[in-house]
């Protein structure tokens, strides 16, 4: 059989001619052009799965991704976690007369004391956190709820708020500062923790609030309007707190530093969780002796303190939507806190591939040579 040579332009120049000496149906063929790209002539790879391909990469994958998924998992295991819930709902928890407000003192804080026994020793740094369950900081208009230009320090944004601040935009006819849902449902809890000494006195461990936030949060994200002056009580003048707080924003701290909008705690907050139940950092416990435990064995005691005002109160309310509060002191590792998932995910696929190359190598042990001296009839 010859080859023979086709020319779609060429053929495209035919039939206009022939359309055209006809005088009707005369126009622009819609063929494509006689190029590579629209006649789908471009150089392609595609893979010859076979047995002596598809086999090994199953081997491969097997016994790659089992070891590092049981290092994944070693290593989660060995952080050390330990968590408290206080929310008070159960009438026989410590905290369970300070979280009813009918019960509080009016001019007295309520103090919950929480005791607890760590059974290990926490060796290096700690981490306590604090959690919330079904509070859903994912919802769009929560997630919008906040002004970035005012929380960057903007002039302007601080006297005229964005509209996205509705309805925590402004208060007895001042501006909000911050505005936003997100900002007035600021977690406030107060947390204290003590080691309570063989001789039964308590010592208190000491919490490092600052170095909580993220450095670009800190140092880009967020600033206060003023520039370095130091004076936010004049620089917030003219400017309401937020509906739920107790005490305005320029009264946060008394670091300067750690002030205004550049709190740290106020800084976590504002970035939002994915999911409803979520953690984050409140405190840092920094190793100080090598030869000493951050955190030894021992009893505990978690103090959270109440304070009762005419409106409002500093416990954080999680009840009315049917929430839980949790304390969480953990210790981190090179992949991060304890998350178990990860390694058990890598082994689990590991497993997988291995045993289906397994299976496709009895297959092909079995059936592959039957199908290799089959005679092909002529």
């Amino acid at each position: 059989m010859m080859a023979s040579s086709y020319n779609a332009k060429e053929e495209d120049g035919q039939l206009s001619g022939a359309a055209g000496s006809g005088g009707v149906g005369a126009g622009k063929s819609k063929k494509p052009d006689n190029t590579a790209f629209k006649q789908q002539r471009l150089p392609a790879w595609q893979p010859i799965l076979t047995a002596g391909t598809v086999l090994p990469a199953f081997f491969v994958i097997g016994l790659i991704f089992i070891p590092i998924g049981i290092g994944l998992f070693v290593t989660s295991n060995n952080i050390k976690e330990f968590e408290i819930d206080y929310t008070g709902i159960d009438p026989a928890s410590p905290c369970y007369n300070c979280s009813q407000t009918l019960t509080w003192n009016s001019t007295k804080p309520c103090v919950c004391k929480i005791p607890f026994t760590l059974e290990q020793s926490f060796e290096s740094d700690v981490f306590m956190y604090y959690g919330l369950s079904n509070f859903y900081q994912n919802h769009r208009r929560y997630v919008k709820s906040r002004d970035d230009s005012q929380l960057n320090g903007d002039a302007s944004s601080l006297t005229s708020p964005s509209k996205e601040c509705e309805p925590y935009r402004t208060s007895d006819n001042k501006p909000i500062a911050p505005c936003g849902a997100i900002a007035n449902s600021l977690f406030n809890d107060t947390l204290t923790l003590y080691y309570i000494n063989p001789n039964g006195t308590e010592s208190l461990v000491p919490l490092q609030k600052k170095g909580i936030a993220w450095w670009t949060d800190k140092n880009v994200k967020f600033r206060n309007p003023g520039g370095n002056n130091f004076n936010l009580t004049a620089v917030f003048q003219g400017t309401s707190k937020p509906v739920n707080w107790q005490k305005p924003v320029y009264e946060l701290d008394t670091d300067p530093e750690n002030n205004g909008f550049i709190n740290e705690d106020f800084i976590v907050w504002m970035r939002t969780a994915a999911l409803p139940t979520f953690r984050k950092l409140y405190r840092l416990i920094e190793k100080k002796n090598n030869m000493i435990p951050t955190l030894q064995r021992g009893n505990y005691t978690l103090d959270i303190t109440y304070t009762h005002f005419p409106i409002q109160c500093s416990d954080y309310p999680v009840r009315r939507f049917d929430g839980r509060k949790r304390m969480i002191l953990s210790t981190i590792s090179w992949m991060g806190g304890k998350n178990p998932f990860l390694g058990i995910a890598y082994i689990t696929v590991g497993s997988v591939c291995f045993f289906l190359g397994v299976v496709l190598l009895i297959i092909h042990q079995k059936y592959g040579n039957r199908n290799n001296s089959a005679e092909i009839p002529n």
